[in-house]
């Protein structure tokens, strides 16, 4: 299936280009083990594959995300590692270039680039004030993507925690984030702002690239990019997506 080649693909390309020297634990969570391929790796690096649940709803996986990394923080991520890279694989992403430990500060977040140059009271953040994750229109710096961020492994329980609580608070309220994941991300760094905001060009997509003044601006070297893709065929409503760690 679509999944499957996308997950390949990001193991292939991130064994040739991400954290290169360095000891690196990809933790897959998956609701179909016998999916996740075991291709070649590099000494000191390893797959392991974590069994979760599946769900029905896209929006429910994107949720489910922040809950599963609190409850596996807890089990064995403190033990294991030591810096903490999420990373959404279903998207379709692949490593263009080299990335290295100059992304790992105590916490470093990717801005979406559709954002990058908006207003702060035009980006996606939640505006329902009932909502746990609610920011008002005169608040904000960047609008983050959930598909690429990390801390220090120490520092992740605090995100995760807030973040779940949040949600469990609108679940048994009846709300539902606008983005689920990105609107609980945005939310928790606006009080707790990243030591380090990556470039537009660390999370790209090629459907972006039409965008001819943005290129010469911003875009130096492409690192992590988007694959095209059609999400009606790669997207398995019962698979949970993974997370990629470096330790």
């Amino acid at each position: 299936c679509g999944y499957v080649v996308f997950l390949e693909l990001f193991l292939q390309t991130a064994e040739k280009y991400f954290m290169v020297g360095h000891r690196v634990t990809y933790y897959v969570f998956n609701d179909q083990l016998v999916a996740v391929s075991r291709g070649p790796l590099w000494e000191g690096r390893r797959v392991v594959v974590v069994e979760v649940r599946g769900v029905l709803l896209w929006q429910d996986v994107s949720m489910w995300h922040i809950a599963m990394i609190s409850c596996f923080c807890e089990q064995r991520f403190l033990c294991d590692v030591e810096d903490l890279v999420c990373v959404d694989v279903d998207v379709g992403m692949k490593f263009w270039d080299h990335v290295g430990m100059e992304i790992l500060p105590p916490l470093f977040g990717t801005p979406h680039l559709g954002f990058y140059w908006a207003a702060h009271e035009d980006f996606s953040y939640e505006r329902w004030p009932q909502s746990q994750t609610h920011i008002p229109r005169d608040q904000g710096n960047f609008y983050y993507m959930g598909a690429f961020f990390g801390e220090l492994v120490v520092e992740f329980p605090r995100l995760t925690s807030a973040c779940h609580q949040a949600m469990v608070v609108n679940w048994a309220n009846g709300i539902e984030a606008m983005w689920p994941d990105k609107s609980h991300l945005n939310w928790y760094l606006l009080d707790h702002r990243p030591t380090k905001v990556l470039s537009p060009e660390d999370l790209w997509g090629p459907r972006l690239l039409g965008w001819s003044p943005i290129i010469p601006r911003v875009m130096k070297k492409l690192r992590f990019v988007a694959v095209p893709k059609k999400h009606q065929d790669i997207w398995n409503p019962r698979r949970a997506a993974p997370v990629s760690i470096r330790g």
